[in-house]
């Protein structure tokens, strides 16, 4: 079908879509409420848009859809092996129309001729197409993948050929099942299909407003005639100078989010990119500059990023240990971007304070010795200080991801004072004794650490660094809840009691953890386990940590349902505490300043309770499953060195 929409028709238009479309939204709330609580409703919200490419250029175009394209209908299984079928031709249709609507003046999609003479013809057609869905009953998100390939054909108002420009568009995305009791359909399935389309028509508007406004004049001024065919760029030639469309951000990020960079914290500097333009841009680097004593302790200061394509985006991060020893002084970090070894943009400067971590909280001028002492009575040990790494010794098939959630988005949740901060201090420690290189660790803290953040750590960040080798840790600190059946739950920043399809379930973390085939996996909790849905009763379990995957080993700070203990003296959990200064030495039983496995267990089977009681007049008792003998092989692995420890092999 081919129309031509004048001004008049197109508010019209508008207004009886705003009408009939407050009534569809209004409509799908309320069936989405009924049927599948908030999730559902938010997964209504949370689709993509057409980006705002410019100003709407004053042209004409004729715009024909093949009919193989707006008729695609790609089949596929449902999770209870159904089949079903997406219409994705009619959405492709609409987005397309949409986004050529906001790009150019006038849209001749008509059977009959156009009421103007059009500037330029274009043709989409389709190529291929494919939908791909990985079936897994282990997780709730299964990886889906659509395909879709199209030619987009230019002719002039004659009809003879300008150029041919090809389409792809890939979106691969986790469908979340239903949270029903059959948990047969994707309730994320519209959303995905939406954004396909979105990618797509994106991607046609791009290259057409090349086509048309090769050197973006005609949006700056608004107005002028269409290029004649001779200017317009054939496939593949540059479509304005490298350099001069890109634009970036850089922003500093340090572990306890104060923006004051402590002694021995972890500290990045992100950097995001973006091409404006509708010509790709080559050998594209990222390189820092600033004050020594910080620059130095960045493995690289010059990272490649390689071609941004039109429109495209893409992240990297710089990362680096401030020295533990840092006096207190002015930092200055340069973030420049550069094409061919050329400045394209202006260079950004962060300036940030450096405190060494005694200092940090006290009153300008005032001096650290007037500070009361924390009132710790049984044994103020400091763990705040990471000490120094010991030499040579590198684990660099060791991975790392530490979660640390102190307040929730749900504030009825009991709040863990002290759980952000842990998480970054445990990743400090295992990168300064266990040898963990920077590379490998992952801290997700509060607001970071949404479920999906979390998903995206465990089933695609750590995949593919897992080797046959590794030992992966992973660190969460924060609450659990329990069911009565005794399947235990992570409480990711969104997650709680009301909001139960938001939780993360101890098994799925496990069976990805078993999937691996990794070394070792390493799980490692501290923080409260209390009931979902209110007070135990009669019959309810008791946590299950232990899902029956094969090679992880359990370190939880208490069994049953029990807050693990946060003291306001020691400014971190219990366990934590003395999983730290485990670390650190203290468990090394036979003094070869090597901590194994097996000595850290013992020292926290050892401690924790007696400190619990002693001190706090409150029973927390570790689990450590499965149980560790001493003799066992398992027992033996190195999990940290001390300095002394010179440059001997991890076993």
């Amino acid at each position: 079908m081919r129309y031509v929409m004048t001004q008049e028709a197109r508010r019209a238009r508008s207004r009886a879509e705003s009408f009939v479309g407050l009534w569809g939204l209004l409509l799908l709330l309320s069936l989405a409420l009924h049927s599948a609580g908030c999730e559902q409703v938010k997964g209504v919200f949370a689709r993509a848009s057409v980006p705002d490419m410019g100003s709407r250029l004053p042209v004409t175009v004729k715009l024909e859809l093949d009919p193989a394209l707006t008729n695609i209908r790609l089949q596929y299984s449902d999770a209870c092996n159904s089949p079903r079928e997406i219409r994705l031709g009619s959405e492709l249709e609409d987005v397309i129309l949409q986004a050529a609507h906001q790009n150019f003046k006038v849209i001749d999609a008509a059977d009959k001729g156009p009421a103007e003479k059009p500037d330029i013809q274009v043709y989409l057609a389709l190529q291929q197409s494919g939908l791909q869905i990985q079936s897994d009953n282990v997780y709730d998100r299964l990886p889906a993948e659509i395909k879709l390939e199209a030619v987009a054909v230019f002719r002039d108002p004659s009809g003879k050929l300008i150029q041919e420009r090809p389409l792809k568009a890939t979106r691969k995305e986790r469908l979340l099942l239903e949270p029903t009791q059959h948990r047969c359909e994707y309730s994320s399935m519209d959303a995905f299909v939406h954004d396909t389309a979105v990618t797509l028509a994106t991607q046609f508007i791009r290259e057409t407003r090349a086509v048309i406004d090769p050197d973006n004049q005609m949006a700056q001024a608004g107005q002028a005639p269409a290029p004649p065919a001779g200017r317009l760029p054939m496939p593949g030639g540059p479509v304005q100078p490298a350099g001069t469309a890109l634009s970036f951000k850089a922003t500093l990020l340090d572990e306890n989010g104060n923006l004051i960079l402590e002694g021995g914290e972890r500290v990045r500097v992100r950097v995001d990119l973006v091409n404006t333009g509708a010509a790709p841009v080559q050998s594209v680097s990222v390189s820092l500059a600033g004050t020594p004593v910080l620059l130095t302790q960045f493995p690289a200061t010059t990272l490649q990023v390689g071609t941004l394509q039109p429109g495209e985006s893409r992240s990297l991060e710089f990362a680096a240990t401030v020295p533990p020893g840092v006096q207190s002084q002015r930092a200055e970090l340069q973030v420049a971007v550069a094409v061919a070894g050329a400045a394209a943009a202006t260079p950004q400067t962060i300036v940030a304070a450096m405190r060494s971590r005694a200092e940090v909280g006290t009153m300008p001028g005032e001096s650290v010795s007037k500070r009361p002492a924390p009132a710790v009575r049984f044994d103020s040990v400091s763990i705040d200080q990471v000490p120094t790494a010991a030499a040579g010794f590198q684990r660099p098939q060791a991975q790392l991801l530490a979660i640390g959630i102190g307040s929730y988005r749900d504030q009825s949740h009991s709040v863990r004072k002290y759980a952000a901060a842990d998480a970054g201090l445990v990743a400090a420690y295992f990168q300064a004794l266990g040898g963990v290189p920077s590379q490998n660790v992952r801290v997700l803290q509060d607001r970071k650490a949404l479920r999906f953040d979390i998903e995206e750590a465990l089933l695609d960040w750590l995949p593919p660094r897992v080797t046959r080798e590794s030992l992966v840790i992973i660190y969460f600190a924060g609450q659990a809840l329990v069911s009565p059946s005794g399947e235990t739950y992570l409480v990711p920043y969104e997650g709680g009691a009301q909001a139960p399809a938001r939780l993360y379930p101890v098994r799925d973390l496990q069976a990805a953890l078993g999937k691996l085939n990794a070394r070792l996996a390493l799980l490692i909790f501290d923080g409260a386990v209390s009931r979902l849905g209110g007070n135990g009763r009669a019959g309810s379990k008791s946590p299950q940590w232990d899902t029956g995957s094969k090679g992880v080993v359990r370190l939880i700070a208490s069994t049953g349902l029990q807050n693990g203990l946060e003291p306001a003296q020691l400014r971190h959990g219990l366990f934590t505490y003395y999983l730290l200064r485990g670390l650190r030495g203290e468990a090394d039983k036979n003094q070869d300043a090597e901590v194994t496995l097996g000595e850290l267990t013992a020292f926290l089977q050892e401690t924790v309770p007696a400190a619990s009681k002693a001190e706090f007049r409150q029973e927390q008792r570790p689990l450590v499953y499965p149980p560790i003998s001493a003799s066992s092989q398992l027992a033996a692995l190195t999990l940290s060195k001390s300095a002394a420890a010179g440059n001997s092999e991890p076993r």
